[in-house]
């Protein structure tokens, strides 16, 4: 007779749950899906999720212009549809993407387009008072995390969460607070894919002992210096105490698959050492490759990535430049009206499609024990506005998950009456994060069946 390992939840687990299950509307969702009957044996295929981010919208050439062909959107609509030069780098995919229109959050539109950038994968209110919510990604990751060794990587070009309004990550916990990101692809490999190969070393159980002993005893005092202190300080501690809470759960997950080997795997082909300051195509592909090694080796169910950040800072900024000789930067390229401005946009947005074409190639043609990762991974590549400023009908392409249900081959326009979040919602049903709301999402979902399998 097969055991049944039980439900159990220590107390800070709870105080954390507790947190959490405002957003949440199941809190069952925090049990493991069932796919891992202990770390490092899995039953079945993953269903995986990640999110890439351009910012500064893209290029949208009137289409009855000389320069419509330097339009982002293609020409026509369904299956029919044709691709400009933007987006021709993924013809070859063209079964395993869907092109989507209309999509945007009803909460951002009236914004200044780089304000939007924080709420792409939120679709929170940060009008005014600056209130975010919880992020997709983060959402999925609460649930999918007993599967893996980690909830969810979080990258990005620059590193750090930035500042409200401009930040410089994609992610964002249950309370709205931005989380770091990493983009120094040597620390990445080094923390995330070299933990010791055939087995632990005595030397790292010792350090993870001593981190538990650290962080308890810093929670113990934290908790008593919030007793003495005023209501904003006890805010500042608040938040101080979900950092620690998540660290502590990380190293008892570290603890829990010490002895558990990696898989075997190739990195000759890592360049580890890259500069986005000198090479932005070799530093981005890396951090693809990065993104498929950690699919492959089942580190994580959850990654984002913001290949570079809004409104001209950060290093992405020089990637026109660096990449093809253009100039200006990207978002001088978005601000400028000179004659053929088009083209240099056009040429731009271009270039980034091409990168996201080599991730779905990579993806596509590597494959673990349950074949090919795009099979079971959906993507969702795309920017917070339609041009500059416009946080209205965001330039989306969902790409791959054929093995979750999702049906490709179509460019699927909606309206604004439905928000981008229910295309969450039913990314998250797909990928078993069971949820029938994410932020402002509707109950109307007319028109996604275009898009998922019923």
């Amino acid at each position: 007779m097969k055991s049944v390992r039980p439900f159990r939840l220590n107390r800070r687990s709870f105080i954390r749950g507790v947190g959490v299950a405002a957003c949440l509307p199941y809190l069952e969702c925090m049990a493991s899906s069932g796919s891992i009957t202990q770390p490092g044996q899995r039953l079945t295929a993953p269903k995986r999720m990640a999110y890439v981010y351009v910012p500064n919208g893209v290029g949208l050439p009137g289409l009855d212009s000389q320069y419509k062909q330097w339009h982002w959107f293609p020409e026509g609509e369904g299956k029919d549809y044709q691709f400009t030069n933007v987006l021709s780098s993924l013809e070859k995919h063209r079964q395993d993407i869907s092109i989507i229109g209309g999509l945007s959050h009803p909460k951002s539109r009236k914004l200044l387009g780089h304000i939007a950038g924080d709420t792409w994968l939120t679709g929170g209110d940060v009008r005014g008072d600056y209130k975010n919510t919880i992020s997709v990604d983060q959402f999925a990751a609460h649930v999918k995390k007993d599967n893996t060794r980690y909830p969810s990587l979080i990258l990005s070009a620059d590193g750090g969460v930035g500042f409200k309004s401009r930040a410089s990550t994609l992610s964002f916990d249950s309370r709205g607070q931005a989380l770091p990101s990493e983009h120094s692809h040597r620390q990445i490999f080094e923390r995330y894919f070299s933990v010791n190969g055939q087995g632990a070393s005595q030397e790292r159980k010792q350090s993870l002992h001593r981190k538990r002993k650290i962080v308890d005893l810093i929670l113990e005092d934290s908790k008593r210096l919030q007793q003495k202190l005023g209501a904003n300080d006890k805010l500042k501690i608040d938040e101080h105490l979900a950092s620690l809470n998540s660290l502590e759960e990380q190293i008892q997950r570290n603890e829990a698959w010490l002895d558990i080997p990696l898989k075997d795997f190739n990195a000759d082909q890592l360049d580890l050492m890259v500069d986005a300051k000198v090479d932005p195509q070799a530093y981005i592909r890396s951090m693809f490759d990065l993104m498929v090694l950690a699919f492959q080796l089942d580190l994580t169910e959850v990654i984002s990535y913001m290949i570079s950040r809004e409104d001209g800072m950060g290093f992405g900024e020089a990637y026109p430049k660096l990449a093809l000789g253009i100039k200006k930067g990207h978002h001088k390229i978005s601000h400028d009206k000179s004659d053929g401005h088009w083209v240099k946009w056009g040429q731009y947005d271009q270039w980034l499609a091409s990168q996201f074409a080599y991730f779905i190639d990579r993806m596509k043609n590597t494959e673990d024990e349950f074949g090919s990762l795009l099979d079971n991974t959906q993507i969702l590549y795309g920017s917070c506005c339609s041009t500059t400023h416009n946080a209205r009908n965001y330039p989306l392409i969902l790409a791959g998950g054929k093995n979750m249900g999702l049906q490709h081959g179509s460019y699927v326009k909606f309206t604004d009456k439905t928000p981008l979040s229910n295309l969450f919602v039913n990314m998250l049903q797909s990928a078993d994060v069971p949820t029938h709301k994410f932020a402002d999402s509707s109950e109307d979902m007319s028109g996604m069946e275009r898009l998922f399998k019923a």
